[in-house]
């Protein structure tokens, strides 16, 4: 089954993406690699939420952030690639970080969001390393804020 199909079996719609908030790119390819850059719950009809764990946003929702921000990496990938998802070869790495109040201590329970997507999504190439840690704080105020290594076919 194509990448794209599993997106349509799960009811996903990969959403475009606009300019990024700085002096850098969606992602950058160097060989075989595609290194994602940090990505933070933006939605199609441009609200971006914001929120500390623990503070003001519980771990659920937090999960539900992460989730769509797997949705945005997904739509980089797609875009890096030329629109051909079916070149991921495996997602390597992910790096969550979590805006979070210092007592917290859940911080994989929402980073999961993004990782369970990703299983769903590839299967068993999505399956990866990762590291899941907090932040006082994160730009423009997000509660979460995720990037990815991923290996691509030429």
């Amino acid at each position: 089954m194509s990448i794209e199909s599993r997106l349509t079996e799960l009811g996903i719609v990969l959403p475009a993406l606009g300019p990024t908030i700085g002096t850098f790119v969606h992602a950058k390819q160097f060989g075989q690699l595609l290194f994602m850059s940090g990505k933070g719950p933006l939605y199609p009809d441009g609200f971006r939420a914001k929120g500390k764990l623990g503070a003001d946003m519980d771990t659920e929702e937090g999960y539900k952030h992460a989730r769509h921000v797997g949705i945005l990496l997904i739509a980089a990938m797609k875009d890096a690639l030329g629109g051909d998802l079916d070149r991921v070869d495996g997602v390597l790495k992910v790096l969550g970080l979590v805006n979070a109040t210092a007592d917290y201590v859940d911080h994989f329970k929402v980073v999961n969001g993004c990782s369970d997507l990703l299983v769903s999504v590839f299967g068993e190439k999505g399956v990866h390393a990762r590291t899941a840690a907090g932040a006082n704080s994160l730009p423009n105020g997000i509660p979460v804020e995720i990037e990815a290594i991923v290996a691509i076919r030429a």
